[in-house]
């Protein structure tokens, strides 16, 4: 079982009962960060004392508050540790549950794990770290249904998810063809922008681009 964890949690109420199941497990040191911050500076902390650690569990979000912080999210942190420590293996515990965002997490950050908070979340999380320890690949929990074999979404760029925003924020085509040149992305041209917004409408079977909108919201694109 691994030795060393670091857990990045800001409620106590859940980290008690991460800290627990890790406890259950018998794993000797265990770290417990409320600010990412705090977490890369004991990643990296570790690897100087040459004792780094085997796993990280981390959510997603954590709440601002007078503090001001580099790392705002468990998706910076994980960034973050992946240019020091590449092959930490890494457990997210998170409330979320949008598939598009989930999928990005293992195809993008190369996470090992996945768990929804949620009734029976705890008995999930200890099989993941079960299943993390013994080389287990892309593990979700039994609540979250997408395989990781359906092709939807995979085929959506970062580009595409840029237009969707705008357009969520009321941007009209000319408005996103002037935001995209001052941003230097391209194509910025109106009439390829809209090409595009086209074939979303039809890769989603949206009518519209309001109909699009809550679309790409129920996926998590937005």
């Amino acid at each position: 079982m691994f030795k060393k964890v670091l857990v990045a949690e800001d409620l106590d109420s859940i980290s008690i009962a991460v800290i627990q199941v890790l406890e259950d497990l018998k794993i000797p040191t265990i770290h417990h960060v409320k600010y990412c911050d705090d977490g890369l500076l004991r990643i990296k902390k570790a690897l100087v004392e040459n004792a780094p650690y085997d796993l990280v569990i981390s959510d997603l979000s954590f709440k601002s508050d007078h503090r001001k912080t580099v790392l705002s999210s468990g998706e910076d942190l994980i960034e973050a540790i992946n240019a020091v420590q590449p092959s930490l293996k890494k457990i997210v515990f998170s409330i979320e549950d949008k598939s598009y965002r989930i999928k990005s997490l293992f195809n993008d950050l190369n996470i090992n794990a996945y768990v929804s908070k949620g009734r029976n979340s705890i008995n999930e999380l200890r099989k993941a770290i079960e299943g993390t320890f013994k080389g287990e690949e892309k593990i979700l929990s039994s609540d979250l249904s997408f395989s990781f074999n359906d092709k939807t979404l995979i085929e959506i760029e970062s580009y595409d998810i840029s237009i969707l925003k705008l357009l969520a924020q009321g941007y009209i085509l000319e408005n996103i063809a002037s935001e995209f040149k001052s941003s230097s992305i391209t194509p910025n041209g109106t009439s390829s922008i809209e090409k595009r917004i086209n074939k979303l409408k039809i890769y989603f079977k949206a009518n519209n681009n309001v109909h699009l909108i809550a679309i790409a919201k129920d996926f998590g694109l937005v």
